[in-house]
């Protein structure tokens, strides 16, 4: 009997398992044939420290040390790639600019404001006369998200296509019964399933945490390019990077949705062009891929880790909306210390965040 089931094998549920596995015996569920599928390998990951709230910024930054030197063992490629951020705006969005800017600059003390000629330097595609500046951030990088997941499943027992589809407390922790009729045991679950975390959560009697998918549609289009940082609208109201000799955009969409297998949806992709190319010169005339995918969020936007409080053994590890890639190592490292009843890892408590900010607790109408 494993000491620990995991429930999702997306980058949540890999890294939780990851750090886990260095001190429980683990198991891992995926309830598809390919881990990762419905969000981890379609996102576009950044890591970037002016990203989300307080909460995200500091566990973003108690990841940077793991993404500049992981542990031997893991795919021997840079998880980082230097990319750049520009945070763009019209006139109408100075004030968000210099919103952005004062958010940003308690942790990237190397974050700076651009004007409307030194935004289209980095990105000559930009329009002159549509941008008034914007907020550039050197540092941020492109994640190899594949070698990522790959190094976090690495080493730890996963088993594919088992779907849960009951949680039952016994006499030695918890009874797990899967899909077609098998069953396992283990002392603690750790809910890591995404979109289908409260649905996971309600199998085990748990009250819900109002967690919300939203789905997120992306594309590539041809187009000339250079080595241009990503530009993102400071409202973030769409997207774009030069990616693979391409240009991938979005609308940066968050519609609610179920948990389902998301498809784009065509109007999301039109408007998506259509600000893109009143933004910018490109000329978008063929659509060469597109894709959507779901991120999770609970109300205030900030992570879910912690023990459920009316349910003894049952962890959750939710609610990594568009923030899960970027915070999976120091997210991971948090999931283990708290599994383990020793409060949170003195790399994300000394930047100031507290147990309480990730408890499910605060999402199910309690006190942590």
């Amino acid at each position: 009997m494993p000491d620990i089931v995991v429930i999702g094998a997306g980058m949540a549920g890999a890294s939780a398992a990851h750090f886990l596995a260095r001190r429980f015996d683990v198991l891992l569920l995926e309830q598809e044939d390919q881990p990762g599928y419905h969000t981890t390998g379609r996102s576009a990951a950044l890591y970037t420290q002016a990203y989300g709230n307080a909460a995200i910024r500091a566990l973003t930054v108690a990841s940077k040390p793991f993404f500049d030197s992981p542990p031997e063992g893991f795919p021997d490629v840079p998880l980082l790639t230097p990319r750049g951020l520009v945070l763009f705006g019209r006139a109408d969005q100075s004030d968000s600019l210099e919103g952005a800017f004062r958010d940003g600059r308690r942790f990237v003390p190397e974050i700076r404001m651009l004007d409307s000629g030194e935004v289209c330097r980095l990105i000559p595609a930009l329009r002159p006369d549509y941008v008034a500046g914007g907020v550039f951030e050197p540092e941020a990088s492109d994640i190899d998200i594949h070698a990522l997941h790959r190094g976090f499943l690495r080493g730890v027992p996963l088993r594919r296509n088992a779907e849960v589809e009951g949680l039952e407390r016994s006499g030695r922790g918890w009874r797990v019964a899967l899909r077609g009729g098998d069953a396992l045991e283990a002392r603690i679950v750790v809910n890591a399933a995404g979109a289908w975390a409260d649905e996971i959560g309600e199998l085990a009697g748990a009250a819900p945490i109002g967690l919300v998918p939203k789905r997120r549609t992306a594309f590539t289009f041809e187009a000339e390019t250079g080595a241009w940082p990503m530009a993102v609208d400071v409202d973030e109201q769409f997207y774009f990077k030069p990616e693979s000799g391409r240009v991938l955009g979005s609308l940066a969409d968050e519609t609610p949705s179920p948990p389902c297998d998301a498809q784009p949806e065509e109007i999301d992709v039109a408007m998506a062009v259509d600000r893109i190319e009143r933004a910018t010169v490109f000329a978008v005339r063929r659509i060469e891929r597109r894709w959507a995918g779901l991120r999770s969020f609970v109300a205030d936007k900030t992570l879910v880790a912690g023990f459920d409080p009316g349910i003894p053994g049952f962890f959750w590890c939710a609610g990594q909306g568009g923030y899960g890639i970027q915070t999976a190592p120091a997210m991971g490292m948090t999931v283990a210390a708290l599994a383990a009843g020793e409060g949170l890892p003195r790399e994300v408590r000394d930047l100031g965040l507290e147990e309480s900010a990730l408890s499910p607790a605060r999402c199910q109408g309690g006190a942590p």
